[in-house]
């Protein structure tokens, strides 16, 4: 059994190739180099702000360098934090049974550092550390003031 096909092979002919419609005209050429011309552009914006912004970066100051001391140090100087009051804790006394530095709870006979304007209480070590870099309690924040020529803490709010 003969199927009778009408089979056509395949001829193709490079000059029967119609390329009008893939040919670019006027209005597309225009809007091609408009695409691309806005693309250049917004790369050169984006290139230009990352290197004004590294720039302005390099230049700022930064907050560990060494260039222009501060003009009042945060921190008490160590004679000024011996100056202040050690007692022994007892839960009698107690306003707060904690460190709030290292969160260790005090025991009974336990020096510790008493902060006169708020009267919280640190273990020594702690409170040391911290008012060598701060001047303020470190749970209400209240300010300590040193007056130079008596080591007297001052309390200012």
């Amino acid at each position: 059994m003969a199927s009778s096909q009408h089979s056509h092979p395949f001829h193709w002919h490079y000059a029967e190739l119609e390329d009008h419609h893939l040919q670019i005209r006027g209005r597309t050429l225009f809007i091609i180099v408009l695409l691309v011309l806005i693309t250049l552009i917004v790369a050169l914006v984006f290139v230009y702000a990352r290197w004004a912004c590294r720039r302005f970066n390099l230049n700022a100051p930064s907050p560990t360098s060494h260039a222009l001391p501060d003009p009042q140090p945060r921190g008490l100087d160590p004679a000024a934090i011996n100056s202040l009051p050690v007692t022994m804790f007892t839960l009698e006394m107690a306003v707060q049974t904690e460190c709030c530095i290292c969160l260790g709870v005090f025991e009974d006979g336990e020096k510790v550092k008493v902060l006169p304007p708020c009267n919280h209480s640190y273990h020594p070590e702690c409170v040391d550390q911290w008012l060598s870099s701060e001047s303020s309690c470190p749970l209400c924040r209240a300010s300590l003031r040193v007056e130079s020529d008596q080591l007297q803490v001052v309390v200012t709010q």
